[in-house]
């Protein structure tokens, strides 16, 4: 099932470009500081999207390589890319993208590494990177914040329409809220950062959002025109017409067998 939504993305990916946001700029600041990113340094993206990352770090002036499924998407990151012209974008499947010859500085996955197969996904990732070269991993996590009402008040909606939806499912605070990276630290030494924003959406542009999300696109149509009907009617009518949403973003670096 995870592997067979991979591809949901690409069925509009204009939405997603305008909806998605982008990382704090202090998460990127931090990555480059910690890396120790320049001009020199070679960058390998998986499942860069539309370029929410790929832009920022292209804007320090690094060669970054991004492999992306879906030609749409694509075809909108290379439009983002246009002024950085040692940033490019392959079009293909990351597990069986040919590696080219001279290994790379960095790999990143921003809100993508769960898509690859935890069996393999690591084996990728070794044979891409030079011998001391590092993974940067960005997880998001939706955490409680912003409008606590209103996203407890969602989830009568959710259980009403979306049948995976668990009973009684409420938002973590940032601090119960962690990647699991047991499985990375067999590859090298890990160090989290976190990086939290607030962001707040009118019911148009919060229903777009939710559209960018696999779980969601992938509802049957019925069950999805139900949920966001629902959701657009509770920001409308209880919540002044705006609700603030709040992300826990963490960086996880991991150093190929050595420190900081």
């Amino acid at each position: 099932m995870i592997h067979s939504l991979r591809g949901i993305f690409d069925e509009d990916a204009e939405l997603y470009d305008r909806a998605r946001p982008s990382y704090p700029p202090a998460l990127v600041r931090a990555l480059a500081a910690r890396v120790g990113l320049d001009e020199d340094s070679r960058v390998l993206e998986f499942g860069p999207g539309t370029g929410q990352l790929t832009v920022p770090i292209a804007e320090l002036g690094c060669h970054v390589t991004a492999v992306e499924l879906g030609p749409s998407m694509a075809a909108v990151a290379r439009r983002n890319l246009r002024a950085f012209p040692r940033a490019r974008v392959e079009v293909a499947e990351f597990e069986q993208w040919p590696l080219p010859r001279e290994p790379f500085d960095l790999m990143v996955a921003a809100t993508s590494f769960h898509w690859l197969d935890p069996a393999t996904r690591l084996t990728k990732v070794a044979d891409a990177l030079r011998p001391d070269g590092i993974l940067a991993l960005v997880t998001t996590h939706h955490t409680a914040g912003g409008s606590r009402d209103f996203f407890v008040e969602v989830q009568d909606c959710y259980e009403r329409w979306d049948p995976a939806t668990p009973p009684g499912l409420r938002q973590s605070t940032d601090a119960e809220t962690a990647t699991d990276t047991t499985d990375l630290e067999a590859f090298g030494q890990v160090e989290s950062l976190r990086f939290p924003q607030e962001i707040t959406y009118t019911a148009q542009t919060y229903i777009d959002l939710l559209l960018t999300y696999s779980n969601h696109r992938a509802l049957e149509p019925a069950a999805r025109k139900g949920l966001l009907d629902g959701i657009r009617e509770l920001i409308d009518t209880r919540h002044g017409g705006t609700i603030t949403k709040r992300y826990l973003h963490e960086l996880i670096l991991v150093r190929r067998g050595g420190g900081y």
